[in-house]
């Protein structure tokens, strides 16, 4: 029997694990392997490791974890997860099951970028879905917004008043804008192509768009904010709420619905924020904060059980 399984090995379940090996909790890590910044080749905004390589970090959290014995990252999958408060049981692909008195689900969001033929392989290299990650890098480059989704045509609008006088909104076919976001657009001097985009070739600071009308479109990055989803479905089959944009609900001691089951990281988010922020910083904080109330939990549930 763990104390803890945390599932996902991502910045938030290495920072959770960190936080219980240092209170002496056996804990089994689960590492899947799939990060959902895997093509960067630099995060930002993490302190004294600004423009570090996130799969550097994480090699570095295993190292550092290694020395807490009771600690366990064993790569794998998990299929299925159930129980209870105090016993829990995972099930994983390699055909074995493990217990445990809590959870940390830190298996995170996946990115699915539009289907445009040169946008889903580009993504993360070239076309970035984030200005507070990619901003800074990209400043004072041709920029291109690529979105179908009206609130998020704002995005062209931050990128211009931050980071480049040469913004184009490319909607991938007609797109009904709200009266103020196409007027604003339009005193700004925003440029919107509504025209599908059949393919997107070349590389950072060569990119071109091209258009089923012909046109190409030549910028020096794009940003996309792709659609998301869940990486993992056990957040609903352990019957945690799921909130309407497909997060897992928790409060402010990162616990979900389900008593003893917590959720760190990206995977989800208080029901007042807006977007589940996909900072490496704010995820690895989301684990300690997970952690470091439920070892209190346990503490207290071991008093109890002893009769202290």
């Amino acid at each position: 029997m763990h104390d803890v399984i945390v599932i996902g090995g991502g910045p938030a379940g290495l920072s959770a694990a960190l936080v219980f090996g240092r209170q002496r909790r056996k804990v089994l890590v689960v590492d899947g392997g799939k990060v959902r910044n895997a093509p960067a080749s630099e995060m930002h905004m993490y302190l004294s490791r600004d423009g570090f390589p996130p799969h550097r970090l994480l090699e570095l959290g295993r190292e550092e974890l290694a020395a807490y014995p009771s600690v366990e990252i064993r790569p794998g999958s998990v299929l299925d997860a159930r129980g209870t408060k105090g016993d829990f049981t995972v099930e994983l692909a390699d055909g074995t099951t493990e217990r445990a008195r809590r959870l940390v689900l830190a298996t995170g969001q996946v990115d699915e970028p539009y289907d445009i033929p040169g946008l889903p392989e580009r993504f993360g290299r070239s076309v970035f879905h984030c200005p507070f990650c990619h901003g800074w890098e990209t400043g004072g480059k041709t920029l291109a917004v690529v979105t179908s989704v009206p609130q998020e045509a704002m995005l062209a609008l931050y990128v211009a008043d931050r980071f480049s006088d040469d913004v184009v909104l490319c909607t991938h076919g007609p797109l009904d804008l709200p009266e103020e976001i196409a007027g604003r657009l339009a005193e700004r001097g925003i440029e919107v192509i509504s025209e599908p985009i059949t393919e997107i070739a070349g590389e950072l600071d060569g990119l071109r768009l091209h258009f089923a009308g012909g046109r190409v479109l030549e910028r020096q990055a794009i940003y996309h904010r792709a659609p998301t989803r869940q990486h993992s479905e056990l957040a609903a089959r352990l019957g945690c709420e799921i909130l309407d944009d497909g997060t897992v609900r928790v409060n402010e001691l990162q616990e979900t619905t389900v008593p003893g089951v917590a959720a760190a990281g990206d995977t989800a988010k208080l029901p007042a924020v807006p977007d589940a922020a996909t900072l490496v910083s704010l995820g690895a904080a989301d684990g300690v904060r997970a952690a470091l109330w439920m070892d209190g939990d346990l503490f207290r549930s071991g008093l109890e059980d002893s009769g202290a």
